[in-house]
């Protein structure tokens, strides 16, 4: 196996001027070498009108960090020898690091495509915002802020690639294997059935594992020029600065209020830090409403979220995204609260929708529980009381937020299973639901054994593996519980009622009669009889 390491530029913004990899590859031990011009020049991007990113890039470099060429060579040594015999020219461009900055006019713009460095820009405008907010009986507003993150996973990124015969197989950590695949037969222009992904144990993904990573494409194209496999280990600070990051975030909130505390307008700016490329942007920019506004009531609402470029590492996926955004309404209600006097459970009991109840934008909620958590969280924290004590550098504070759950995005949506019942009474699971951490692995092999009556530890698992298993969504949005583990449900359902049909006819009893435990079939009534 090769040992893959990547070339990162050295410059927030600059032209590619010419990228010569001839004295890399004389470096003995050195089997193959990669930069842009390797490569199809096909652009990824989450949507269609999103795909900004070559991986590799030819035109220019936007963030420093980003991968410019790469080497496979015998060892890691040889091959970090050979990096610094590549010839990179650049043509340093001035650079834009704060997205206020990024879209006033005159600023760098980092893709020709977006005046204004604006990537994304979601408008929201339901009811009389203006006319509701001069009514109010309050009005405050406020701007809060958080600073982007890395999410920091317990080992750096890690690939390993191997192209033979026309079959190109991957490892890696990642948030839906069939949705990597799909990514990487575009990029690599190969059918899908020749690119087989497989997912690896992680220390958490929080996001930051969803999209196809520049090193999955590195790996790729030196597997199969080299012939061999590669590995491709991103070093800590690589992991930090070269692949997804949390998105950095300025929010303004501004709510109206009756004197009773209810909500009567909102108006919104949220500006999000996008970093160099699209990623997830349009999901990112609107996300942060949609879950808030499951929440609460709103008869007025207006919200501007933009998503800016910048030259920065790209920010990506993230649980809800909107940390200053959520947070910021949140600490918003309770300092409202204080101001009329009411206390800050009761204030969200007054607005909190309800199931049946529809939104802003016109999504029914079919479930809810807000209700029933604000109650028993602030009697299990004494809420109420400790809210009432002011203590220098000590509070309590309370902040809500509703989240869907198996949200499709339009391109994942459905999840299948497979259950094979063995000679012996044991079971073989087979679904592409993944694990990076949560304990989907167990939820699933738990929901078979109560639903068969096949203890876990007689039940093996095949999952998360494009050649072996069916589509499934993939570990995002809660979809592994709503939508993958009802499959495994369904279909260990279909596999009970054959088995009780069987077992019913070979005791001779009805039916309803049969139960299953412990890779056993017997009657409930004659428990002997099985």
């Amino acid at each position: 196996m090769l040992a893959a390491k990547v070339l990162r530029s050295p410059y927030p913004h600059a032209k590619i001027l010419r990228i010569d990899l001839k004295r890399a590859l004389k470096v003995p031990g050195v089997k193959a070498a990669i930069s842009g011009f390797d490569t199809y020049g096909i652009k990824w991007g989450v949507f269609r009108y999103t795909k900004d990113h070559a991986m590799l890039p030819t035109d220019k470099v936007r963030y420093i960090g980003e991968d410019v060429a790469a080497v496979a060579a015998v060892d890691e040594e040889t091959a970090l020898e050979a990096l610094s015999h590549i010839r990179v020219d650049y043509e340093p461009l001035p650079a834009v690091f704060d997205p206020e900055e990024a879209m006033q006019e005159g600023a760098p713009q980092i893709h020709k495509e977006f005046t204004n460095n604006i990537n994304i820009h979601v408008n929201i405008d339901v009811g009389k915002v203006d006319e509701a907010m001069n009514k109010a009986f309050l009005v405050r507003e406020d701007t809060f802020k958080a600073a982007g993150e890395a999410y920091a996973m317990m080992e750096p990124y890690a690939v390993v690639a191997s192209y033979k015969n026309g079959f190109l197989d991957l490892w890696m950590p990642n948030a839906g294997p069939h949705v990597r695949a799909k990514a990487l037969s575009n990029l690599l222009k190969m059918p899908l059935n020749r690119v087989r992904i497989r997912h690896i144990n992680s220390g958490g993904a929080f996001g930051g594992r969803s999209e196809v990573s520049p090193g999955d494409l590195i790996a790729s194209f030196l597997s199969i020029k080299a012939g061999r496999p590669v590995k491709l280990v991103l070093s800590r600070e690589e992991n930090a600065t070269s692949t997804r990051q949390v998105h950095d975030i300025i929010a303004t909130v501004k709510t109206g209020m009756k004197k009773d505390g209810t909500i009567v307008a909102k108006d919104y700016r949220a500006v999000y830090d996008g970093g160099a490329y699209s990623s997830t942007g349009p999901i990112a920019t609107s996300i942060p409403f949609y879950v808030y506004e499951e929440c609460y009531r709103f008869r007025n609402v207006r919200y501007n979220g933009y998503r800016v470029f910048t030259n920065k590492g790209i920010r990506g996926m993230y649980g809800c995204h909107g940390r200053a955004f959520l947070a910021g309404n949140e600490a918003q209600m309770d300092f409202m609260a204080k101001e009329l006097g009411m206390d800050p459970v009761e204030i969200r009991l007054k607005n909190g929708l309800t199931s049946g109840e529809v939104t802003a934008t016109k999504s029914k909620i079919t479930s809810c529980g807000l209700k029933e958590t604000i109650q028993k969280a602030s009697e299990k924290t004494g809420f109420k009381k400790k809210w009432a004590r002011t203590q220098r550098f000590k509070g309590i504070g309370m902040g809500c937020v509703a989240m869907m759950c198996g949200f499709p995005m339009g391109f994942r949506s459905g999840s299948s299973c497979y259950v094979k019942m063995n000679e012996d009474g044991q079971v073989t699971l087979v679904t592409g639901v993944v694990d990076n951490g949560q304990g989907n692995e167990s939820l699933a092999i738990q929901v078979a054994s109560e639903v068969l009556g096949v203890p876990m530890e007689d039940i093996n698992l095949v999952n998360a593996d494009t050649e072996a298993t069916n589509l499934d969504p993939g570990s995002y949005s809660q979809a592994s519980t709503f939508v993958g583990a009802n499959a495994v449900k369904v279909a260990c359902e279909n596999a009970r009622r054959k088995i009780v049909a069987i077992a019913a006819q070979k005791l001779g009893v009805k039916e309803a009669d049969i139960d299953l435990k412990d890779r056993m079939a017997y009657s409930r009534k004659k428990p002997d009889n099985k």
